[in-house]
């Protein structure tokens, strides 16, 4: 039975080193934020389904991507793509507050349980339209977008602060890059490549046409 330390050591395995990032890990129980049917294979480092066609993020590659922000515990957080709230909970502990949209009310809810459930208050869960950001809540010191488009959407870039970091998977959908970028006097300024990885497509008024 594989537990929380053998998810930490898969986590190392793949090159996170923030011990942050690893704590976050071993505090929050993936257990309780997949599908009850996939319990079993929660503290294996693999993404699992969710309702939708969607599927959960591989937990070292939400590592890589929450490490690459930097976050330092005083930043308000803007999360594109809720799921079942697991990534959302690791930015809980590394951050102020965290905002985080979903686009599908059920998978919203489910999430909202499982944060709850864990006393997450610092975290509101949103319905919407990701590609829009939460204006009503900016600005933001970090922003973490979970799927993916060719560029940034342009409402993300203006309510993300001087100097924030932001990381999001570039490409079409299925093979990306996750790219580290950094808003500049003249806008984003990309820093690195984070990893390669698999996303599913970002969709709305500033991505791909909604379905």
């Amino acid at each position: 039975m594989t537990g929380r330390e053998d998810l930490v050591r898969s986590v190392v395995a793949a090159g996170v080193r923030d011990p942050r990032v690893l704590d976050a890990l071993r505090d929050v129980p993936r257990a309780r934020f997949v599908p009850s049917e996939y319990v079993d294979q929660a503290y294996l480092d693999w993404p699992l389904p969710i309702p939708h066609g969607q599927v959960t993020t591989q937990p070292s590659l939400s590592a890589k991507m929450i490490e690459a922000l930097d976050l330092t515990g005083t930043e308000r957080v803007l999360e594109i793509g809720t799921g079942y709230g697991f990534q959302t909970a690791l930015l809980a502990r590394l951050s102020c507050s965290v905002y985080s949209v979903e686009r599908f009310p059920d998978v919203a809810e489910i999430a909202r349980r499982n944060l709850d459930r864990h006393r997450m208050e610092n975290v509101k869960v949103a319905v919407g339209d990701g590609t829009r950001g939460l204006p009503e809540h900016a600005p933001y010191g970090a922003i973490l977008v979970s799927a993916a488009f060719t560029s940034v959407p342009p409402p993300l870039v203006e309510q993300l602060i001087a100097g924030g970091r932001l990381v999001q998977p570039m490409g079409p959908g299925g093979e990306e890059e996750v790219v580290l970028f950094e808003k500049g006097g003249e806008g984003l300024m990309r820093l690195r490549t984070v990893t390669g990885a698999h996303f599913v497509r970002l969709y709305g008024a500033h991505a791909f046409p909604d379905r």
